[in-house]
């Protein structure tokens, strides 16, 4: 199989990874459970796999759209927590609940973010080479979203240990590892042909993570399922509004058709994998916060099956960008 057959089909590969994920768990909670130790080291080798695939050596080239940065930070910075503000009154005031809510939608998603970008036919490159800046930025300030939307005490069940084990083991590690390879592969030809063999890796690693955290997870959703679903209406009502808002935004900056379609999945699209190992740090009576994340990994990937038919198709059109962006030229002439 080439790597391009691997990439397209991939889609009915991680449907396939989850189904196997909720068999398992279901069928065998214990062994499920145990799959949850596996979590965090396949986590970092996906994030490694999908960090060779950013030119880091390139990146002044990479950031040259400037407004598209300045449009992805406000979009899932300034917007996206004054949305999760307003949709969690919904919720009731319980704090493991209202900690993985925060958790998973204050964090824009850095992985398979890139590849639904790239079958809703926006730019996945500028999505992917602003992987660095998102990462950095959502780990510096989810603490302080923490601080301002629960109460100290809550809030305090966050301490630094679980946040700087996840970001030394998930981030900088896989990231450092990613720009050695970068190194190696532009001064030695066995660098390069690693390099090629990482590109294989993310679609593969993706399901696996996939299906150890459904597996791991799936018998905590059906033990806690009354107060799960809850969460379900606030996590659809954020994949609907978040679209529009992101839509907005763009416009306002004069993105293109690509980059604005780039924007609109980044802040619908949000870092459940990433954040579920803080979660499973948690102490055990809040490990209903976990549960939480999973869950919003379920309806989010059903989410984004409707995002990339509808966002191309009927939210973002080539014709309709066009013609807003002529307006936008004329009105600066004028």
């Amino acid at each position: 199989m080439r790597r391009e057959q691997l990439e397209e089909n991939q889609i009915e590969l991680y449907a396939v990874a989850l189904a196997a994920g909720v068999g398992l768990g279901l069928w065998h909670p214990n062994f499920g459970a145990s799959l949850e130790y596996l979590i965090s080291p396949v986590l970092a080798v996906l994030l490694y796999s999908m960090f060779t695939q950013i030119p880091f050596l390139q990146l002044r080239a990479a950031f040259a759209n400037k407004r598209f940065t300045a449009a992805l930070l406000i979009v899932n910075f300034i917007i996206v927590p004054i949305v999760v503000w307003f949709l969690s009154l919904l919720l009731p005031e319980h704090p493991p609940l209202l900690l993985g809510v925060y958790l998973v939608l204050l964090t824009p998603c850095i992985d398979y973010v890139v590849v639904f970008t790239h079958l809703g036919r926006g730019n996945a490159r500028l999505v992917l080479a602003s992987t660095p800046l998102l990462l950095l930025t959502q780990m510096l300030l989810l603490p302080v979203y923490l601080w301002l939307f629960m109460e100290e005490q809550d809030a305090q069940v966050m301490s630094a240990e679980p946040f700087l084990e996840a970001f030394l083991v998930l981030i900088v590690l896989p990231l450092g590892l990613a720009l050695s390879t970068e190194f190696w592969a532009k001064r030695r030809r066995s660098g390069a042909i690693w390099l090629e063999v990482t590109a294989w890796l993310p679609v593969p690693f993706m399901a696996m993570t996939l299906l150890f955290v459904v597996a791991s997870q799936i018998d905590r959703i059906d033990e806690y399922l009354p107060v799960v679903a809850q969460v379900v209406p606030v996590y659809m009502a954020f994949m609907a509004i978040m679209p529009f808002l992101a839509r907005l935004t763009a416009y306002a900056f004069r993105l293109d058709t690509q980059a604005g379609r780039a924007l609109i999945f980044s802040a619908g699209t949000r870092n459940s994998l990433v954040v579920l190992p803080l979660a499973l740090a948690l102490p055990d009576g809040w490990i209903l916060a976990s549960v939480v994340i999973v869950t919003q990994t379920l309806v989010e990937l059903v989410g984004e099956l409707i995002y990339i038919r509808w966002v191309p198709a009927m939210l973002l059109q080539e014709s309709k960008s066009l013609e807003i962006s002529k307006a936008f030229s004329k009105k600066k002439g004028s």
